[in-house]
């Protein structure tokens, strides 16, 4: 694990655009020359899997192994020729601080069809068959099954005619005569995606910046790999789950938060040696040089809710497979640069896994400053190096929403106290990213609203609300000099240059 860095938390959907959501066009390069510029080494970001395609979620995509289109760059394929100019000169009136992922999903697949349309009359490249070739083990899966949801008009899967919903291997290969189109130009949009993303992530490591990315525990029911591996999960006869994800109540909901998501038969797991997981792991480190698993105790012990349950008060944590999992992944990838998302309910168990393979853990400033501070894990007197601050993550309030809207009078007497000086309001967030970035802590990780010190409204995800999530966007101009300058200025001073 890196040895004192500092980095940014800014998903590619809230870069700066013309095109109504961030991409990994000019803009991505540009965020990449101002992390540079300003001494940080960490680009982290959250999945890049295709997101919900509702509610814009990363969290809950429909593969865990495809790259989300949406962020494909229409300036990019101007330049590759696939697009002209004029193909970009009318789009929608689009926010330049929120994202419409409904109106950004209709206006890019338009230019997508044209895209595709000009490469197949360019004819398919060596390179293209060869992506193909070796990806076959998940593409081939992921770009029949968004054909056919296209082609049942968003259907579930468990709808589906039986030969295709339990994979007639006839069938398949039927349907995918039958939608060659459909499942041709997903393969093509996923090519693409792979050349843009290496590009872009090649063009951070040699500015000395690594790329910090996300693993969502679970998978959406709706999604390719559920279809395609429906052995290892709980499902029953007819395909349907027998149990689903969740947390019991916590932080942010008195009734837990029911995610609804299949889980894990760690039995067939084992006997496949955790195939799955070490294709999906790998995947992930080809894309990043460090990974985050989020909701990590669900390796070790999950929360298993009744499928027909509407809360997550009746489950029950049943045992999973976290020690096993990793000594594979060991025996079949050269390392293993995992963080920990380790908030919540963690016990014992949980620690002696992260402590057996060295996985740093996660600490929240926001999460300090009540009755417990003296003890408090999240506070920095109790940091331990090996672990990643925040001063607060995309699943929390801006650490100025927090001290407005969310902190108590005396969460916040405790917190000045804590600093020992009187702070106005205004300047709450440079000081909570003073403490991140002096403390021992081998990684601080700062979100760019807090660095920016934006209020409540700039909030990037509320858990266990459906809707208004994932939809903020930096807008162009705000990373002015002076931000670069004092961001160095700390980061040289703190020593993680």
């Amino acid at each position: 694990m890196i040895n004192r860095a500092s980095g940014i938390l800014l998903h590619l959907t809230s870069l700066p655009s013309v095109f109504g959501i961030g991409d990994m066009g000019p803009r991505a390069y540009r965020f990449a020359d101002f992390l540079s510029e300003s001494g940080q080494q960490i680009w982290q970001i959250l999945p890049l899997t295709p997101a919900d395609p509702v509610f814009g979620s990363p969290y809950f995509g429909i593969s865990a192994f495809a790259g989300n289109p949406l962020v494909i760059s229409p300036e990019l394929l101007v330049e590759e020729g696939l697009l002209l100019p004029q193909d970009l000169a009318s789009r929608p009136p689009f926010s330049d601080d929120r994202v419409d992922f409904k109106a950004v999903r209709t206006y890019k697949e338009s230019l997508f069809n044209l895209a595709h349309e000009r490469f197949r009359t360019c004819g398919k490249t060596v390179e293209f068959d060869r992506f193909c070739r070796k990806n076959a083990f998940w593409l081939d899966d992921f770009s029949l099954f968004s054909a056919l949801k296209t082609h049942f008009k968003g259907a579930s899967w468990a709808n589906w005619p039986q030969d295709i919903r339990d994979r007639d291997a006839r069938s398949l290969t039927s349907a995918q005569r039958e939608h060659g189109d459909l499942v041709e130009r997903d393969k093509f949009l996923q090519y693409i995606f792979a050349k843009q993303w290496r590009a872009l992530k090649t063009y951070c490591n040699q500015k000395n910046i690594r790329v910090f990315g996300d693993i969502p525990i679970y998978m959406k029911y709706e999604s390719a790999d559920v279809w395609a591996h429906a052995d290892i999960f709980k499902l029953d006869p007819n395909k349907k789950p027998l149990v689903v994800s969740g947390v019991p109540p916590d932080y942010f909901s008195s009734s837990g938060q029911l995610w609804g998501t299949p889980v894990y038969r760690w039995d067939v797991l084992k006997e496949r040696k955790y195939d799955w997981w070490v294709e999906r792991t790998a995947r992930n480190l080809d894309w990043f040089d460090m990974v985050r698993i989020d909701h990590f105790r669900g390796l070790v012990a999950c929360w298993e809710v009744p499928a027909d349950e509407t809360t997550a008060l009746n489950g029950k944590w049943v045992e999973a497979s976290a020690e096993d999992l990793f000594k594979q992944l060991r025996k079949r990838l050269a390392c293993l640069p995992i963080v920990a998302e380790d908030l919540g309910i963690i016990t014992a168990d949980v620690r002696e896994v992260m402590r057996t393979f060295g996985f740093p853990g996660m600490k929240v400033l926001l999460f300090a400053f009540d009755e417990s501070l003296p003890t408090n894990l999240h506070a920095p007197h109790n940091f331990e190096r090996n672990c990643v601050v925040y001063p607060g993550t995309h699943d929390n309030n801006t650490v100025r929403g927090w001290y407005d809207n969310e902190a108590s009078p005396q969460d916040r007497r405790r917190l000045l106290h804590y600093m020992g000086r009187n702070v106005d309001a205004s300047e709450i967030h440079l000081e909570m990213i003073r403490l991140a970035m002096m403390s021992v802590a081998n990684i601080a990780v700062i979100s760019m609203q807090d660095l920016l010190g934006l209020g409540q409204e700039s909030r990037m995800n509320h858990p266990a609300r459906a809707g208004g999530n994932w939809q903020w966007r930096l807008q162009e101009g705000r990373l002015t000099p002076l931000v670069s300058d004092m961001l160095r200025e700390m980061t040289e001073l703190y020593g993680r240059t």
